[in-house]
């Protein structure tokens, strides 16, 4: 199970989300590929040490999302100097870039309640479940 982040990693990680976001909407980025692309950062969840941030990114339609993940993972450095430039941290955090399959996975479930054989299971009464 998975745990409770503190407040301070939340503000942190927050603040560590706003930088990036705000780097690739002012086009500070050198990849054409990730100026191209329309880039969505959907959580930033970090270690509690604060040492340690894991940036989670989709695109639009997950367009080009393993060649824009490549860059942005290559350009690391530079997301982590705007971070140690415009944040007041002790330790300026290693940054990493995961894809963010939530989306994906809400859409796999709803494939899955649309399912015929679901549907026919969710309709029974708990009556028709039990054993003599």
């Amino acid at each position: 199970m998975a745990q409770k982040l503190s407040q301070r990693q939340q503000r942190v990680g927050q603040e560590i989300r706003k930088v990036i976001a705000e780097a690739l909407e002012r086009g500070e980025v050198r990849s054409p590929e990730i100026a191209e692309a329309f880039i969505t950062i959907t959580n930033v969840i970090m270690s509690p040490d604060l040492k340690y941030a894991t940036v989670y990114l989709t695109t639009l339609n997950g367009k080009n999302i393993g060649v824009v993940l490549e860059q942005m993972t290559a350009d690391k450095w530079l997301f982590k100097k705007l971070v140690a430039s415009r944040l007041k941290l002790r330790f300026t955090p290693e940054i990493n870039f995961r894809v963010d399959d939530t989306y994906d996975e809400v859409e796999r479930i709803n494939r899955l309640m649309q399912d015929p054989k679901v549907k026919a299971d969710l309709a029974k009464s708990p009556d028709d479940n039990k054993i003599d």
